[in-house]
Formats: C-alpha cells, structure tokens, sequence
C-alpha cells in the first residue's frame, strides 16, 4: 500500500495522540487524582500505541494490519474510559480515541 492510503489512519493516530497527552496532562490537575488513575494510565498507553502505530503506517511495516487492530483495541479501552469523566478534557480525548479507533479498524480490514 501507497502512504497515501495511509494517511487518514496517520492523522487520526497524531490527532488521538495529542488528545491522549494533553487528557493525561489535564488529568494530573484534577482534585480527586485518585479516580483518574485509569484514565491516565489508558491516556498513556493509547498515546505510545498510536505513535508506534502511525511510525509503523509511515513505513509500510509488514505487520502493520495487526498493530492497527490492537491500537484500535487500545483506542476503544481509552476512549470508553475517558468517557466515564465529565472533565472536558477527556471528553475530547474519548471523540479523538473513538475516530482513531474506527480508522484503525478500516485499515485493519484493507
């Protein structure tokens, strides 16, 4: 496949990514720190699998159908996560990890 058959699921792994930093970042800031533990530790997880996905998408890796099914996977745990809290930090982390996941499927299956 062409990097431009790629770039949908790039753009929607950096924007998910950026997301997932700032949510983590934001969340640090809460007052109840203990409930946002899950969060944070998805918001973490998802940004590392999204940056390793959209690496791996920009090099045609040849397991990259595989990565785009486990961060999708990721996306979803996250996005459902973040979803829980009313913070509108993780409300725009949960649409970026939901659009990210559903790219990621798409690519999975082409």
């Amino acid at each position: 496949m062409l990097l431009e058959q790629y770039q949908a699921c790039i753009e929607a792994c950096q924007k998910c990514i950026t997301a997932c930093n700032y949510c983590f970042s934001s969340c640090l800031k809460e007052k109840n720190l203990d409930m946002m533990k899950e969060c944070i530790r998805l918001d973490r997880e998802c940004a590392d699998l999204c940056e390793l996905t959209a690496k791996s998408l920009a090099a045609s890796a040849d397991y990259v159908h595989e990565l785009c099914r486990l961060c999708a996977e990721a996306c979803e745990r996250c996005g459902n996560e973040c979803s829980r809290h009313e913070a509108e930090h993780c409300r725009a982390c949960a649409e970026a990890c939901y659009a990210c996941a559903e790219a990621c499927r798409t690519m999975a299956a082409a």
